[in-house]
């Protein structure tokens, strides 16, 4: 949950409403939802089944044969790795710049310092032997529920919108010809389906869950549901304080509710709240993401330098400093809104997709008790899960549609290069 949440709905909210441009936005965030509940049951049947460090570098290697397409799968999933990790650690760090700014007034070029440096800092920070950072893992939880919770609250208390109004507003239909429960929701989705984004994180850590033919589903539905329902509120509260025409024009809406519910003084340490959450999650994100390339690239599936370790502190310096470096480029040359379009357009053909599919085949050759949890009305999810992600894909755009199947067609290539040269199949 913490991973959910990040910078992603303090920045993505006022963007959410821009789309849809009504009061109807609030049914982009039931919509990330909804298609996180479906593909949620995908991730819990193959946590649970296979229950691995690595999560879907396993599951695609798995479910299309190891010696043969797994191999290409979950070559591909780390190769876009390499690009859409630095992507979710640059949209952190643009984030915090945008909320920074709040505080000390920046121009855009000062922003992106702030941006860059952030990213420099959380390198510095894990360019050492970093045992565990679960010790910290209460306290940034105890922040994001403080946070949220002050402005759930806060809104609800100082509501200048009746509550009663918003809710109608949200519900009421849409003129004729509006179109956004077609184009316009499906691009608000884009932009609500990141902050979601997370709730498998379990199945990367498969291999340390107790029960995990228990504890990987309930931890993934617990999680989609406890934040769909601080997301929701979040929502309601803000805009019954700032009404949505102006909370589309604002770049830091936390701070400004909290402002308008407790002046200016409070707004500030809100800021400063939603800075430590921001900078926690780049941390924990780009620690995360530096050992993936280093996991495949020891299981020999992936290029040998990437299995490089420090030589005196025994960590994967090369790929975070490949990753980190990325980021700090990419976050100084994107908008926050195109990198958080980018992030799913990289992630849904080969991960969302390919992963759904991979149930299916593993469906057709294994038993049912092969798997310990089995969605209800199966396959119904898993044409559901491709459908959906197929739309939202669509939905990102030419542009960004176009990014992402290049950089699948170079992870192809970079691929039969190293096969060819390790003699390897389909060599």
């Amino acid at each position: 949950m913490i991973d959910m949440v990040g910078i992603g709905p303090f920045v993505v909210l006022p963007l959410v409403i821009q789309i849809i441009g009504g009061p109807q936005f609030i049914w982009a965030w039931v919509l990330g939802a909804l298609i996180s509940f479906i593909d949620a049951f995908i991730w819990a049947e193959l946590g649970a089944a296979y229950p691995l460090a690595g999560g879907s570098y396993n599951f695609l290697k798995i479910a299309y044969g190891e010696q043969r397409w797994g191999k290409l799968l979950s070559f591909l999933y780390v190769w876009q790795t390499l690009i859409q990790a630095p992507l979710v650690v640059a949209s952190g760090s643009i984030g915090f710049a945008q909320y920074f700014s709040y505080l000390v007034p920046l121009d855009d070029w000062q922003r992106k310092l702030v941006s860059g440096v952030a990213v420099l800092i959380v390198i510095s920070l894990l360019y050492r032997k970093i045992d565990s950072i679960g010790r910290i893992g209460m306290v940034l939880w105890a922040a994001v529920l403080l946070t949220l919770g002050w402005i759930i609250i806060g809104g609800l208390t100082h509501a200048t919108v009746p509550i009663g109004d918003v809710i109608s507003g949200a519900t009421a239909p849409t003129p004729a010809g509006n179109g956004w429960w077609a184009a316009g929701l499906g691009a608000a989705s884009v932009k609500t389906i990141y902050c979601y984004l997370g709730y498998y994180n379990v199945c990367h850590l498969g291999s340390e869950i107790r029960q995990p033919g228990r504890n990987i589903p309930v931890s993934i539905f617990l999680s989609i549901t406890g934040i769909a329902i601080l997301y929701l509120l979040l929502n309601i509260s803000v805009v019954s304080v700032i009404p949505w025409q102006e909370a589309q024009k604002s770049q830091f809406i936390v701070s400004s509710v909290i402002e308008a519910a407790y002046g200016p003084q409070a707004a500030k340490i809100a800021t400063g709240m939603v800075l430590m959450v921001a900078f926690s999650s780049l941390f924990a994100v780009l620690l995360g993401y530096s050992r993936v390339p280093y996991a495949a690239a020891v299981d020999g599936q992936f290029f040998s330098i990437f299995a490089r370790l420090h030589p005196t502190r025994q960590f994967p310096y090369v790929s975070l400093l490949f990753l980190g470096g990325l980021a700090f480029i990419f976050s100084l040359l994107f908008r926050l809104a195109d990198v958080i379009t980018a992030i799913l357009a990289m992630r849904i053909v080969i991960q969302f997709v390919g992963q759904a599919v991979g149930l299916w085949l593993l469906h057709r050759r294994k038993a049912a008790d092969s798997f310990p949890f089995r969605m209800p009305l199966y396959p119904l999810p898993i044409i559901l899960a491709v459908g959906v992600w197929l739309f939202i894909f669509v939905s990102t755009g030419l542009s960004f549609m176009l990014s992402g199947l290049v950089v699948i067609a170079l992870g192809v290539v970079a691929f039969l290069i190293s096969a060819r040269v390790r003699q390897q199949w389909p060599f």
